[in-house]
């Protein structure tokens, strides 16, 4: 179960991130590391010692254990050439509560809180499957292509396709972050490679915001039994 009340941190030495081989493993059981295009990234190295535990670190410092495991670009783009964006246009309440049987099933699935699926699907597209964001990001779940190729996602304005493709991502993000609610959070936004490059939550302020608003829509549909008045704009 994901908590930040009772957080599994990893253990981290200097700018590395040491993760439990087991956690890889799982991760990368479901499919490849997904990384969010768009998102500013370091060059990420990686060795694993004699204990079976995985290191992760932003610089090989020299360390000839050290391989490169992602290539980063040093950069954040707002704007995708090519994409046409669309905002969130669906208006109708039952929205709220259309997608229900096919959330339930995909966090019983992946082990993933239903109430964390449906507060990313709140702030990602607001439950409509059609939206498409400025970098090219799609569905509910908002999904980039790479990624929903990676989840092995066919078609990403599939609704229930697209619910399930971007819980396994979170599952994955859960494991690789040892369960840590925040940096699951930030991972699905800003990228693992961004969250592991600076050791926590990236410094860019609309990551920020979002680990925040979708913590708070988390709370609400925990605390709330009606998904339609969880969900509606306080």
């Amino acid at each position: 179960m994901l908590s930040r009340e009772m957080p599994v941190p990893p253990s981290t030495s200097g700018s590395s991130v040491r993760v439990p081989l087991r956690a890889l493993v799982a991760a990368l059981g479901l499919a490849a590391l997904a990384l969010h295009p768009g998102s500013a990234l370091a060059d990420i190295f990686t060795y694993t010692d004699a204990d079976g535990t995985v290191h992760f670190s932003n610089r090989s410092a020299g360390d000839a254990r050290f391989k490169l495991y992602i290539k980063g670009d040093g950069r954040r783009s707002s704007t995708r050439p090519g994409v046409t964006p669309v905002a969130p246009s669906d208006k109708s309440l039952d929205r709220f509560s259309r997608y229900d049987a096919w959330i339930r099933q995909a966090a019983t699935l992946y082990q993933i809180p239903e109430e964390l699926v449906r507060a990313v699907i709140k702030c990602e597209s607001d439950y409509d499957p059609r939206a498409v964001s400025p970098v090219g990001a799609q569905g509910l779940m908002q999904l980039m292509p790479e990624t929903a190729l990676r989840m092995q996602v066919r078609d990403a304005f599939d609704a229930r396709e697209n619910i399930f493709g971007g819980t396994r991502y979170l599952r994955i993000l859960a494991n690789l972050f040892n369960g840590d609610l925040d940096l699951t959070i930030a991972g699905y936004n800003a990228g693992e490679g961004a969250v592991m490059r600076y050791g926590g939550i990236p410094p860019y302020a609309e990551t920020q915001a979002y680990v925040t608003r979708v913590r708070t829509y988390y709370a609400r549909y925990k605390t709330t039994r009606d998904t339609t008045v969880a969900s509606i704009e306080p």
